[in-house]
């Protein structure tokens, strides 16, 4: 029997990997943290499959994610990411990132793990939607209104209510796979 999934995820072999795999199971590590958010706002503007497809270039071109070697970036490197056709070329993403590296470092300074600050907003436990449809998800809610507005007085760049709500789906702190799909139940 062929498993129901949300239909976001169609029929490449990529998204339904990344659906099954990744979208919606609850992330507690910061290096992977910080990864989401910042293909979250390389994906502004853009489809998701377009980060997916580029997503080892831009783990290439970023040190893996490495937040603390991120936040070191220099002009040189800045223009070597502005030449990298691996990666979306984009001044203003690629100097937010470098910024929120460090700011991304502050809180795990003042709440051990940026993890322990995004979690506590939901007191730990994941926000299950449920949706029958799809279309009745959000694009953004109160709780991604809150946390876009506390990282914007942490220093963040590019961190709207909608690419943080993005986040909040993708690291599992809301479940928002619609009530058919296999997933709903299993994280």
């Amino acid at each position: 029997m062929e498993k129901v999934r949300c239909k976001w995820s169609g029929t490449d072999e990529l998204y339904i990997r990344y659906h099954d795999e990744e979208w919606g199971k609850p992330v507690f590590d910061d290096r992977l943290h910080f990864e989401f958010l910042t293909l979250e706002i390389f994906q502004a503007g853009l489809s998701w499959f377009t980060i997916l497809k580029k997503r080892e270039k831009f783990r290439a071109a970023f040190d893996q994610f490495d937040y603390k070697k991120v936040a070191l970036y220099n002009e040189d490197k800045i223009q070597s990411l502005l030449n990298n056709k691996g990666i979306i070329r984009n001044q203003l993403k690629i100097r937010a990132t470098i910024n929120n590296a460090s700011a991304f470092m502050n809180i795990q300074d003042e709440f051990e793990s940026f993890s322990n600050y995004i979690w506590n907003f939901v007191d730990g436990e994941p926000l299950v939607g449920h949706w029958e449809t799809e279309e009745e998800l959000p694009a953004k809610t109160e709780l991604s209104d809150e946390i876009s507005k506390d990282l914007k007085k942490r220093g963040f760049k590019f961190i709207g209510s909608t690419i943080v709500y993005s986040h909040l789906q993708a690291t599992g702190i809301v479940n928002d796979h619609v009530k058919s799909c296999f997933r709903y139940k299993e994280v």
